[in-house]
C-alpha cells in the first residue's frame, strides 16, 4: 500500500507522541497523521513546569515544542481536548470520547504516566495538587500568589524541585518523605544525604520516615496531621509521590502490559500494528541488559523518534544510557544509569566545592554517575559506560587527568 493511503495514529500529544508524529514526516511518510492529545494545548516538554514556569518566571507557551503553524506546514492532523476511550484491533479503528471513531493502518501509543494519588482522607481539598501538566501548574500559581506556608508530600525530583522553588520566594516548606532518604530509588544513600544537607540549608524542613495522615479545612486546605500526630499549617500542599503508566487502554485492546505496556528493542508491542514509546513503555535496554521504564525527558524524546522509524519499517535497536536532570537552587544535578550492586565508589572533585561527579562501579566498569554542576564530566562518563571501557578508580578521581583523555587513552 503506498504511503499517500495510508494513516497513522498518534494517541497522546505530549513529548513522545509529538516527536513521534513529526518523526514520521521528517522521514518521508506522505500518508494522512493524526496526533490525539486529552489537553487542549500543544504538545509541550515537562520539566519548566517545576521550575521556571511554576513562578511565572517563563510563560507556558516557552514549554512548547513547536507552533501550531509548524503542524499546519507539517500536515499533521490535531484533536486536542479530545481523549480516546479504545482500541479496536480487529478493525483497525480507535474510538475517540465524542464517540467518533478513527481509522488507522499504524498506531503510536505515547499515553504517558499520571501522578499516583494519595489515598489520605482531605486530599480532595482545594490547595491540594498534584504536578503533571499545565493546568496543574497554572492551579498552583495561583495558592502560591495567596502566601502561606507550604507542604510537600513526597522526596523524589518532583517534590524537591518544588520545595527549591517555593524557597526561591522565601515560603516556608515542609518536605515529608515516607522512606528513610531522599530520591531512594534514584540515588545512592550517600547522594541522598547530600541532597538532604542542600534543603535543608536553604531553609527547608524535611521531615524523613513521615506520611501525612489526613489534610484538613473548611473546603480548602488549612493544616495537615502528619504520621507521627504533629499538626502542620500549610496554605498549599505538593504531592509527589511517583507515576504510575496510562496503560489502561492498552490493556483493554489486549496487547501485553507489565508495569506499562511491554515492547520490543523498536517500540513494538504485541500486536505488529501498535507501537509504543516514552514513560508508558516497559521495553529491554541492551546496554543494561535488562528491561526498563523509563521517566525521563530524553527517553520520552529519542524512543520516540527511534519508534516512529520502525513504523516505517526502517527502524534500528533502541538502547541508551540512561539520563536524568534536575534543577535545584543554583544546583544542576544530572545522573546517568541506573545503578544496580555496585560493588565501589569513587568521586571525583570535592563535594564542598559545589561540583563533582560520584562514578558506581561494578567489576571495574562504571554502572552510573551522578554530577553536580559537571555535566561535561557526565558526558564523558557515559561514552565510557556505552563502551564498557574499564578505567582505575584512581584515574577517575584524579581531576589533574581529563576525563576525555581518559577515553581516548582506551
Amino acid at each position: 500500500m503506498a504511503d499517500s493511503s495510508r494513516t497513522f495514529v498518534v494517541i497522546g500529544a505530549g513529548q513522545a507522541g509529538g516527536w513521534g508524529a513529526r518523526t514520521l514526516r521528517d522521514n518521508g511518510f506522505e500518508g494522512r497523521i493524526v496526533l490525539i492529545g486529552d489537553e487542549p494545548h500543544l504538545p509541550y516538554e515537562r520539566p519548566p513546569l517545576s521550575k521556571s514556569a511554576l513562578l511565572g518566571e517563563t510563560g507556558l507557551e516557552d514549554a512548547l515544542f513547536w507552533p501550531r503553524s509548524e503542524y499546519d506546514t507539517l500536515n499533521i492532523e490535531l484533536k486536542l481536548g479530545v481523549s480516546a476511550t479504545a482500541i479496536d484491533r480487529a478493525a483497525h479503528q480507535v474510538t475517540l470520547s465524542g464517540g467518533e471513531t478513527l481509522g488507522y493502518d499504524r498506531l503510536l501509543l505515547a499515553t504517558g504516566a499520571r501522578p499516583r494519588v494519595l489515598p489520605t482522607p482531605g486530599a480532595d481539598l482545594d490547595g491540594v495538587h498534584y504536578l503533571r501538566a499545565i493546568a496543574d501548574t497554572l492551579a498552583m500559581r495561583d495558592d502560591i500568589a495567596a502566601g502561606g506556608p507550604a507542604l510537600v508530600v513526597g522526596g523524589g525530583w518532583i517534590g524537591l524541585e518544588v520545595a527549591a522553588a517555593l524557597r526561591k520566594q522565601d515560603r516556608p516548606v515542609i518536605v515529608v518523605e515516607f522512606a528513610d532518604r531522599l530520591c531512594g530509588r534514584a540515588v545512592t544513600p550517600a547522594f541522598s544525604d547530600w541532597l538532604l544537607e542542600l534543603h535543608r540549608g536553604h531553609g527547608v524542613d524535611v521531615r524523613l520516615n513521615t506520611g501525612v495522615e489526613r489534610f484538613e479545612g473548611d473546603g480548602r486546605l488549612a493544616r495537615a496531621v502528619l504520621s507521627g500526630g504533629e499538626t502542620v499549617d500549610c496554605a498549599l500542599a505538593v504531592v509527589g509521590i511517583g507515576v504510575v503508566p496510562n496503560s489502561e487502554i492498552a490493556e483493554a485492546a489486549g496487547l501485553k502490559t507489565d508495569n506499562g505496556v511491554v515492547v520490543d528493542d523498536q517500540g513494538r508491542t504485541s500486536d505488529p500494528d501498535i507501537f509504543a514509546a516514552g514513560d508508558l513503555t516497559n521495553h529491554p535496554n541492551a546496554l543494561l541488559d535488562r528491561r526498563v521504564r523509563l521517566e525521563s525527558w530524553e527517553n520520552a524524546q529519542n524512543q520516540a523518534i527511534a519508534t516512529a522509524k520502525a513504523m516505517l519499517d526502517a527502524g534500528q535497536p533502541y538502547a541508551e544510557i540512561p539520563w536524568f536532570w534536575s534543577d535545584q537552587y543554583d544546583v544542576n544535578l544530572q545522573l546517568i544509569g541506573l545503578p544496580q550492586g555496585w560493588d565501589s565508589e569513587v568521586t571525583r572533585g570535592d563535594p564542598a566545592d559545589g561540583a563533582f561527579v560520584t562514578f558506581y562501579l561494578k567489576d571495574g566498569l562504571i554502572d552510573g554517575a551522578v554530577a553536580v554542576n559537571n555535566g561535561r564530566d557526565l558526558r564523558f562518563a557515559r561514552r565510557m559506560m556505552q563502551r564498557a571501557i574499564k578505567v582505575p578508580p584512581e584515574e577517575l578521581a584524579d581531576t589533574s587527568i581529563k576525563m576525555q583523555a581518559l577515553l581516548k587513552q582506551r
